[in-house]
């Protein structure tokens, strides 16, 4: 059983994830504070679906000044520079976004479909999970490398995929490992499924976890040129 106390935080935390997305899309479709990468447009919710307030005000301390509406309104030449931390946790959310969406989708249909593996839902949720984000993942770093460097359908596909796949890894390393702690140490009897809060709510700090584990692989690919800085 779940205590009630952990289902009223869960509900509070996936509520105000929802609201914080739906505030920074608001802004951006309705509001017109678009992003001049594309991508980004969908980055940005996603990233609140799991870090919530902080990251909305990441969102309008570094993203909307990207907008060139942002910079009409304030007759820049173009957006304030960003200290590199700020870089690197923009590069570390755009292949965050793909693995949080592959995951969302991989759990529900997985969930749905009542696979399992050696008995336990965990593995093919990891498995399913980790497909989805690559393919997921590196879609998106293609919309972000192939329009900054000009490249094909090819050329950009193999840049999407040298720059994304080591980010994402080191990214379900920790979701992964957070997801074994939950299937086995926190709730070893009945496991928590996609259609429990409480799952959603642990998933969210599994995806926190994941973003640190993945920042180290980002600060490198960025300053090795594979990545670009966003």
């Amino acid at each position: 059983m779940v205590p009630q106390w952990l289902v009223i935080i869960s509900w509070v935390s996936i509520v105000l994830a929802l609201v914080c997305a739906t505030d920074i899309a608001t802004d951006m479709w309705l509001r017109k504070y678009r992003q001049p990468m594309r991508v980004m447009e969908a980055v940005w919710p996603v990233t609140a679906l799991y870090f919530g307030p902080l990251a909305s005000w990441a969102y309008r301390r570094f993203g909307r000044p990207m907008s060139h509406r942002w910079q009409r309104e304030r007759d820049a030449d173009g957006p304030p520079e960003k200290p590199k931390w700020a870089t690197t946790a923009i590069g570390v959310s755009h292949c965050g976004a793909g693995c949080t969406l592959g995951d969302i989708i991989a759990e529900f249909a997985i969930f749905a479909a009542g696979v399992t593996i050696a008995s336990k839902a965990v593995f093919a949720e990891m498995i399913g999970g980790y497909i989805a984000a690559v393919l997921l993942g590196v879609a998106f770093q293609y919309f972000a490398i192939a329009p900054m460097r000009g490249l094909g359908l090819r050329k950009g596909l193999a840049a999407a995929v040298k720059a994304d796949i080591l980010s994402l890894s080191a990214f379900e390393v920790g979701l992964f490992g957070w997801m074994l702690l939950m299937a086995f140490v926190f709730f070893p009897g009945p496991h928590l499924h996609p259609n429990q809060v409480t799952y959603w709510f642990l998933m969210q700090i599994g995806m926190v976890i994941g973003f640190f584990t993945a920042w180290p692989a980002n600060v490198w690919l960025i300053r090795r040129g594979i990545k670009e800085a966003m």
